[in-house]
């Protein structure tokens, strides 16, 4: 008995569930970070090396150079579904951890296994999705991105009397939830578009027509281009994303002088607004109305939010923090990363897509990793003021850069997008030796 073709939403379901292990992981530490501080009793530079190492940062973005190459190389499903094998040892050490070194091998063992499989779900995403509503399915992908973190943040409040034990358990049904997906992902098929390319790839590879694919691909012409765009779109402005991500709490406790349960809750509201803005702004106009301009209206209300903090301290009301995690949620729910996804897995053609992508996440998490790393110092020796003008610099820059370079891609199919950008030769020669 065949087993039947699952449909395009349940390949992209399925897929999309590493956005909510991954983020769920980013912001499980960040709402115990404040008792593991305590706990282990962390200075500033263990903090930060936490941050810096951790699946938000450092060892996501080795995990992803990693995973885009192996996924390009022996396909999406192999890196997919073993990957979360990875994810789950992490995880275990963690639940476990007694002390420092236990805490900090988890983040990296977890974020190892994350930005593998954040590359090759993403990619599948979007070369499972129909061309017509491939922003809708590359949206389920953020939507989980921000339901993570709002399940994460309940259970935080709920379990919140319980102190460390109660951060233990939100990470411990993590575990449960990965384990669930790589047993639902044994049954999914290999990506067809991935399929016919490698068929494509071993022919010309056997005439000598090509050789085979490296990362130098990446940095000779429009290549070189597309990856320095994406860059500036998702790479600067997730040094303010990932701040919001882990060290918000943080920030809410020791600058706005809120309580660890309020804190919590003001993100569970953020993720919210995210869950609200993936569902009803990018999924349902990103396939019907001008990317350009969408991105220009949700990056700009991502300026304004972290602007906000510039004021002082003491000016600062609930009303203008209700607004920042109101702005931030639109942003992260229908903004860069969203534009990111979608565009990173549209401008590359199929042969080294998930290279590409694994390449670019790279950079995105290891400057991450560098600003997490630095983050904490800044605060304590400059200022969180001088750490806002920063974020709010990172904010503008991706904003205009994404404004002025957004690619005409809507409704058009991968091939298509690939043929105009590489020229007529059906993905020709450019497309598969990037020269």
């Amino acid at each position: 008995m065949t087993m039947q073709e699952p449909s395009a939403w349940k390949k992209t379901i399925i897929a999309a569930m590493t956005s909510y292990i991954d983020a769920g992981s980013i912001v499980a530490g960040a709402a115990g970070l404040s008792l593991w501080q305590k706990y282990l009793g962390m200075d500033g530079a263990q903090l930060g090396l936490l941050g810096a190492l951790s699946s938000n940062a450092g060892s996501a973005a080795v995990g992803a150079l990693i995973g885009g190459r192996i996924c390009d190389k022996y396909g999406r499903k192999f890196v997919y579904t073993y990957d979360l094998l990875v994810y789950i040892i992490g995880m275990l050490f963690i639940v476990f951890g007694v002390n420092y070194a236990m805490l900090l091998g988890g983040y990296i063992i977890v974020g190892l296994g994350v930005g593998a499989d954040v590359v090759a779900s993403w990619t599948m995403i979007a070369e499972e999705a129909p061309a017509e509503n491939r922003a809708k399915h590359c949206g389920s992908a953020q939507f989980a991105w921000a339901l993570g973190p709002a399940i994460v943040l309940i259970l935080s409040v709920l379990v919140n009397n319980l102190g460390l034990l109660g951060n233990r358990l939100v990470f411990g049904h993590l575990i449960l939830v990965a384990a669930w997906v790589w047993y639902q992902r044994l049954k999914m098929p290999e990506s067809k578009d991935w399929q016919e390319a490698k068929k494509k790839e071993n022919e010309l590879l056997a005439a000598g027509r090509v050789t085979k694919t490296s990362y130098s691909v990446l940095f000779s012409g429009i290549n070189f281009k597309t990856v320095l765009f994406l860059c500036g779109v998702y790479s600067v402005w997730n040094l303010c994303a990932s701040t919001w991500g882990f060290f918000m709490p943080y920030i809410f406790e020791h600058v706005g002088n809120l309580s660890n349960a309020m804190s919590n809750t003001l993100q569970v509201g953020s993720f919210v607004m995210s869950i609200l803005a993936t569902f009803f702004i990018f999924m349902r106009w990103g396939d019907r109305v001008n990317r350009r301009l969408m991105y220009f209206v949700i990056g700009g209300i991502y300026v304004l939010a972290w602007a906000m903090w510039l004021l002082p301290p003491a000016s600062m009301t609930m009303g203008m923090v209700f607004a920042f995690t109101a702005f931030a949620g639109i942003n992260n729910g229908s903004g860069q990363q969203a534009f990111y996804q979608l565009w990173c897995s549209e401008l590359f053609p199929s042969r080294y897509r998930a290279t590409a992508q694994g390449f670019t996440f790279f950079v995105t998490r290891f400057a991450a990793a560098i600003w997490a790393f630095a983050f904490p110092i800044i605060m304590e020796s400059l200022g969180f003021q001088y750490a806002v003008m920063l974020m709010v610099g990172f904010a503008a820059a991706s904003w205009i850069i994404g404004t002025i370079g957004a690619p005409d891609t809507s409704g058009k199919t991968l091939e298509q997008i690939e043929e105009e950008r590489y020229g007529t030769k059906a993905a020709g020669d450019y497309a598969l030796t990037g020269k």
